[in-house]
């Protein structure tokens, strides 16, 4: 892989990641009139729930669904400049220019209305766009494993670097795709977000795992790990370095988790050997996934990875993808028990899905 950082017009960073040094070098420039971003978000903690809520209203003039032939994400062309100025490439990586959090935000009072019980705070953080591919057609589960290689390594660089960076908790690499997932740019891309606080969920991951450790003296995923694969009844492909099951638990009509079989914090941590085999049994699963009701699905890509500053030996990298299409053509409703008090109620079994996807195909 070679890596290759540039500049857009309104000062954003750009990074390239070919897939090999015989790439072309990447040297065009961004001919646009671009002015300074000024992104205004700012977070809020609910004193009720103890979460951080993000408000970002510069995001309501974000693009939304425009046509193939104006995609953002598409590399440029002579007479209609892109985020990307380059011709082609293979992976590329930019700040978003509609941020949720960024380095530049402005300063907030540390109250609403000067009253104490609602604490606010800049919505400092960064926001990055992650194209897999400069084919607008093309899916994450139609690339090669070299160039799935190259959206691992891409990943793990921007892990490392954004967990540097001054007052981030947490990194959060995942791809929407799909309308149904509310996605507005149709383009092969994930986004990346760097949390200035630990999210809910992996608080009470870590909460859990914390417990856990004290009681038995061994990580709580490990041992979730090694459960599902003595049952067997849920796990869906495995290699020598990963397992994909659903998990027992499955909170979504279609979810699986993949798992390093060795315990690493983040995708940082993963060894070549460990990047490699990833790329291979993710496509593996895609390919079910997309077999399943014999249609694109639409998905969530979740990598769950430790915060930056805790959980780091007891947390377990894991990637979760999930969809909300529970039939062909029906779709999962987040209704009354799951959005108001977050209780999930599941219409098939985490076993019959995992028997689903198994007899859903495979790569041949």
């Amino acid at each position: 892989m070679r890596r290759t950082a540039g500049k857009l017009a309104d000062g954003r960073e750009i990074i390239y990641f070919d897939d090999s040094a015989e790439a072309p070098p990447r040297v065009a420039v961004d001919t646009r009139d671009l002015p300074a971003t000024q992104p205004m978000s700012e977070v809020r903690l609910d004193p009720l729930t103890r979460e951080w809520v993000a408000m970002a209203a510069h995001r309501q003039t974000r693009t939304y669904k425009p046509p193939a032939d104006l995609c953002p994400l598409c590399p440029s062309t002579p007479g209609r400049p892109t985020e990307i100025p380059e011709p082609d490439y293979d992976v590329v990586v930019f700040e978003n220019r509609f941020p949720s959090l960024a380095q530049n935000v402005l300063d907030v009072s540390s109250t609403v209305d000067g009253e104490p019980l609602f604490a606010r705070a800049p919505g400092r953080g960064r926001c990055e766009v992650v194209c897999f591919t400069s084919d607008h057609n093309k899916s994450f589960g139609e690339l090669s494993p070299e160039r799935v290689r190259t959206v691992v390594d891409a990943w793990a660089d921007r892990v490392e670097f954004l967990s540097s960076l001054p007052g981030v908790e947490q990194v959060f690499p995942f791809e929407n795709r799909g309308e149904e997932i509310g996605v507005t740019l149709s383009h092969p891309h994930g986004q990346i977000y760097a949390y200035p606080f630990v999210t809910p969920r992996t608080e009470r991951m870590l909460e859990a795992a914390l417990e856990y450790y004290a009681a038995h003296g061994r990580p709580l995923f490990g041992d979730v790990l090694e459960a599902e694969l003595r049952a067997g009844a849920r796990v869906v492909e495995e290699s020598p370095h990963w397992v994909a099951f659903v998990p027992a638990a499955a909170r979504w009509p279609v979810e699986v988790v993949l798992a390093p079989r060795r315990q690493v914090p983040d995708l940082a941590a993963l060894s070549s050997v460990e990047r490699d085999d990833f790329a291979s049994l993710y496509l593996k699963v895609l390919h079910r996934l997309d077999a399943l009701y014999n249609r694109p699905l639409p998905y969530i890509a979740a990598w769950h990875q430790a915060p930056v500053n805790v959980g780091r030996e007891e947390l377990w990298l894991h990637l979760r993808v999930f969809s909300v299409l529970r039939t062909a053509d029906k779709l999962k409703y987040l209704a009354g028990s799951e959005s108001g008090e977050a209780v999930w109620i599941n219409d098939v079994t985490p076993e019959q899905i995992a028997d689903r996807l198994r007899s859903a195909g495979t790569l041949t």
